[in-house]
């Protein structure tokens, strides 16, 4: 089995990939965004996806997309051939999207959301924790990725404040550092103003 980062020969498997997530929802009752051939297209050859394959076969696949002007990468799309589930390469494909995720994009928080217990335990692995999903990128176009969904009218009947999904954040090292230092110097001058006001 070869997992890779995917380039313009992948090209021959975009449209088993488009027809099994959406095969995957249909079976599952689930909701996995629908996207159109161009768009996994365009993922695939701009170098923003890994492909798994074995001998040939398409049997893995996970793209990246970037919100808010880079501050947020999503890992999307996964999805493994019925005939290789459970035998770890869901696993491996998270670990290779994830690296390239950190790799192209370091400063970037890294999210998900899933309804897949399997992907909670995966992305915990790496570091993601649960989260609201105010904490997640407000981009209009990413929520409009979830008009294909089943579940799009439970999520705008809540205000898009939750719905099936659970969401994940995994926020690097360097952003958590600058968030807590930052709290930490607002409780000092806190703290300082307090004083000077006795």
């Amino acid at each position: 089995m070869e997992i890779e980062i995917s380039s313009s020969i992948h090209l021959m498997y975009v449209n088993e990939i488009q027809q099994e997530m959406y095969d995957s929802a249909q079976r599952r009752g689930t909701g996995i965004a629908k996207r159109s051939i161009e768009y996994l297209s365009k993922k695939i050859i701009e170098g923003n996806a890994v492909i798994a394959t074995d001998n040939g076969k398409w049997i893995g696949f996970c793209y990246i997309e970037t919100w808010s002007h880079g501050q947020f990468v999503a890992n999307s799309g996964l999805i493994v051939s019925p005939d290789f589930r459970h035998l770890g390469v869901a696993r491996l494909i998270k670990d290779k999207v994830f690296a390239l995720s950190r790799n192209k994009y370091p400063n970037a928080k890294i999210f998900g959301l899933t309804t897949g217990l399997a992907v909670m335990k995966i992305n915990s692995d790496l570091g993601y924790k649960p989260v609201i999903y105010s904490e997640l990128t407000q981009d209009e176009e990413f929520w409009n990725g979830c008009k294909s969904c089943i579940n799009y009218d439970i999520l705008m009947k809540k205000e898009r404040k939750n719905c099936l999904c659970t969401a994940m954040l995994f926020v690097p090292e360097n952003i958590k550092n600058s968030a807590e230092k930052s709290q930490s110097e607002n409780q000092y001058n806190n703290e300082q103003e307090s004083s000077f006001s006795i």
